[in-house]
């Protein structure tokens, strides 16, 4: 059976602009396949721990998910790295805070990249242990950040592309909703028709 994992970033509700885009994705999914199942996390509403002490510690003496058991420090990690390892569809809503990810995502990120765990340091780069599978990303931003049209700098597809690659998911798909202050109705439009004819969504 297909699992899909949803993480929901916006701290606007299911009528944010992002969540919409994730609700048209998941239920094209669940289309597709039949009797998927479904993990969500809403992570404006849950926001994982901040990295400390405690969990850099643990993690260089248990690189391991059979070396992290019962270790306290990292239990979160573990739980979160075992939502992804056990997906087989990677869903991420999320608005452009500040030219790049909100904060609520990059904690979820911090406790799941995690040396030895999911990603492993070589003399040639950093290689990652997870297998790859299909992730889409849908993102809303009040202003334009790609194309001829661009306003402001784009920092979150970069590293969302960057940093899932370094625990080696590299199947990334990004559906943006750009412009939203000047044209909400129309840009969500355009966007939602878009992941209707992504040949992966149907």
């Amino acid at each position: 059976m297909t699992t899909i994992l949803r993480l929901d970033c916006s701290p606007g509700g299911a009528g944010s602009f992002s969540r919409q885009l994730g609700d048209e994705v998941v239920g094209l999914l669940r289309a597709k396949h039949p009797g998927a199942g479904l993990v969500h996390r809403d992570l404006a509403e849950a926001p994982p721990s901040p990295i400390d002490l405690g969990f850099t510690q643990a993690m260089r003496g248990h690189q391991t998910a059979e070396a992290a058991k019962g270790v306290a420090g990292l239990a979160e990690s573990e739980l979160l790295i075992a939502e992804l390892e056990a997906s087989d569809v990677l869903v991420v809503t999320t608005p452009m805070n500040n030219f790049t990810v909100p904060a609520v995502l990059k904690l979820w990120l911090d406790q799941v990249v995690r040396f030895g765990r999911t990603f492993q340091s070589t003399p040639d780069g950093k290689i990652g242990l997870l297998r790859d599978r299909p992730t889409f990303i849908a993102i809303s931003s009040g202003s334009t950040f790609s194309g001829e049209a661009a306003r402001q700098p784009d920092f979150l597809t970069p590293y969302l592309s960057a940093i899932l690659a370094t625990i080696g998911i590299r199947d990334v798909t990004y559906f943006q909703a750009e412009g939203l202050s000047r044209d909400a109705e129309a840009t969500t439009a355009r966007t939602l028709a878009a992941i209707r004819a992504h040949s992966a969504l149907n």
